[in-house]
C-alpha cells in the first residue's frame, strides 16, 4: 500500500518534514482512502496522523562536565587551548592581586592594626610588587612588629 501522497499532504498540513509524520498502524485502510487535504485534516484531528516531536540535544553530559569543572576537575593541560597569559592575562592577575592587597591594607588601617605611616609604607611596597599576597603582607607586618598593641 503506497501512502506517500497522504504522507506528503500531512507533512504540508503539519508544517514539518515527511520523516516526522507518523500514521496509526490500525487505521492504515482509512488513511489510504483519504485523498484530499480535507480528509487528511480530519484524520489529524482524530489523532490517526500525528507528527513526532523534534528531539533536542541533551544537556546532561554538558551539565555533568560543568559540575566537575566547578569542583576544579577537567582543567588539565589536555583541556587547555590558550597560553597561561591568554587564559588569565598578566594585567588581570595583577589587578586582582593589587586590589585585594589594597583592600586588606585599608581594613588594617581602619581597624587601627597598623598606623597611618605604616599603611603608607606598606601601600608603596604593594604598589612596587613587593608582596605576593595578603598573607605575605601579614607575615611582613608580624616580622617587623608593625602591629599595634592595645
Amino acid at each position: 500500500m503506497n501512502l506517500s501522497t497522504q504522507k506528503r499532504l500531512a507533512a504540508s498540513l503539519l508544517k514539518c518534514s515527511e520523516k516526522r509524520v507518523v500514521f496509526d498502524e490500525q487505521a492504515l485502510e482509512s488513511i489510504a482512502e483519504s485523498i484530499t487535504k480535507e480528509d487528511i485534516r480530519q484524520l489529524i484531528k482524530e489523532g490517526v496522523i500525528r507528527k513526532v516531536p523534534v528531539s533536542g540535544i541533551s544537556r546532561v553530559r554538558a551539565n555533568k562536565r560543568l559540575e566537575q569543572r566547578r569542583k576544579g576537575r577537567q582543567r588539565g593541560s589536555g583541556t587547555r587551548k590558550g597560553t597561561r597569559n591568554a587564559r588569565l592575562p598578566h594585567k588581570q592577575a595583577w589587578m586582582n592581586k593589587i586590589r585585594a592587597q589594597r583592600k586588606h591594607l585599608l581594613e588594617l588601617r581602619e581597624q587601627e592594626t597598623i598606623s597611618g605611616s605604616d599603611y603608607r609604607n606598606l601601600y608603596r611596597k604593594a604598589k612596587g610588587g613587593f608582596f605576593r599576597s595578603r598573607r605575605h603582607i601579614n607575615l611582613f607586618i608580624d616580622e617587623h612588629d608593625m602591629r599595634r598593641k592595645d
